[in-house]
């Protein structure tokens, strides 16, 4: 899709429940920066894995990470926090920039501050941000009736990826005074970097608790299988499934498997050829690289460099 700016492009949008069309068209204004939060977590999810046996890839399919999302796997949990999370800064990234008229800066940051410094300029309006990641992302569980395993996980993992932007927060500030002197400074709350976030989420992915439905009271809620875990918090990742080992190629469970992969015949960690190829080995190839060497800076202003060619190793599993 070129630009949501019609009503009738919402229609058009795959995946959408009728509820999301609903919210598409009362937001038009807003689509398009949902649509950049998407394109931001599918490539931060394939940044943090591009080193594992899953990488994130995705497919000319709905959902486009195949049927990897549809298991209640820490992948899963990984894909919905990651995209919650990314829906939630491109909307706030937007009001900030001036490009919707329904948001702006958060004026509420205002005054003075106790470490001595004004509170001023724009702040990033997270609250807007994540207050409509929350309606557009979450209505699809909560259509289903939010009492299934699967809906309290997605929920549970959606409002992870939002804590992963909201409890990183940062204080950036610029000095005023003469000839620079930081006399006096006004500050105000931004975003961290979503390479951050990403970072976040990736840990908790490593540290994901595994969980099945208890009931409270008449509420069900996850509660960690093994017993002997303790709770998790708002801020971490759950699971229901265990995770296949992505091995094989294995379309109708969407995994592609790692036969063609390119691997680090030096390394022990996952990325390594023997963890990576599954023992099924791999090929070595030699490669001629060019590269720039020899750079010299001219007197003004000029780099100049000579070709260098190299030949590498490149390994790729069977």
């Amino acid at each position: 899709v070129g630009s949501i700016s019609e009503e009738e492009t919402c229609e058009k949008l795959k995946g959408l429940i009728q509820r999301q069309v609903q919210m598409c068209k009362r937001n038009l204004e807003v689509m398009d920066s949902v649509r950049r939060g998407a394109q931001l977590a599918i490539e931060e999810c394939q940044y943090q894995f591009r080193n594992r046996r899953w990488n994130c890839s995705t497919l000319d399919t709905l959902p486009v990470f195949g049927k990897v999302v549809t298991q209640g796997t820490r992948e899963a949990a990984f894909v919905y926090a990651i995209s919650s999370a990314g829906v939630a800064f491109a909307v706030t990234r937007a009001c900030s920039s001036g490009e919707l008229d329904k948001c702006g800066c958060d004026r509420t940051v205002q005054g003075g501050s106790p470490q001595g410094f004004q509170w001023s300029g724009c702040s990033d309006n997270i609250a807007y941000g994540v207050a409509f990641s929350q309606s557009f992302v979450d209505v699809r569980e909560r259509s289903k009736g939010a009492s299934s395993n699967r809906a309290l996980m997605n929920l549970h993992n959606n409002e992870a990826g939002r804590k992963a932007i909201l409890n990183n927060m940062r204080v950036e500030c610029k000095c005023h005074g003469v000839s620079g002197s930081c006399e006096f400074k006004t500050c105000w709350k931004a975003m961290p970097p979503f390479r951050k976030v990403g970072n976040v989420l990736k840990e908790k992915f490593d540290g994901a608790t595994e969980v099945e439905q208890s009931e409270i009271g008449s509420t069900k809620v996850l509660v960690p299988k093994n017993s002997q875990f303790k709770p998790h918090t708002d801020e971490d990742l759950v699971y229901l499934d265990s995770s296949p080992d992505f091995c094989d190629h294995d379309l109708k469970n969407g995994v592609l498997g790692t036969s063609g992969r390119h691997c680090n015949k030096t390394s022990k960690a996952i990325d390594g050829c023997e963890l990576m190829c599954c023992g099924r080995g791999f090929h070595t190839d030699e490669v001629e690289v060019v590269e720039r060497c020899s750079c010299k800076f001219h007197w003004c202003c000029s780099v100049k460099c000579k070709p260098c060619h190299r030949v590498v190793e490149i390994h790729t599993c069977r």
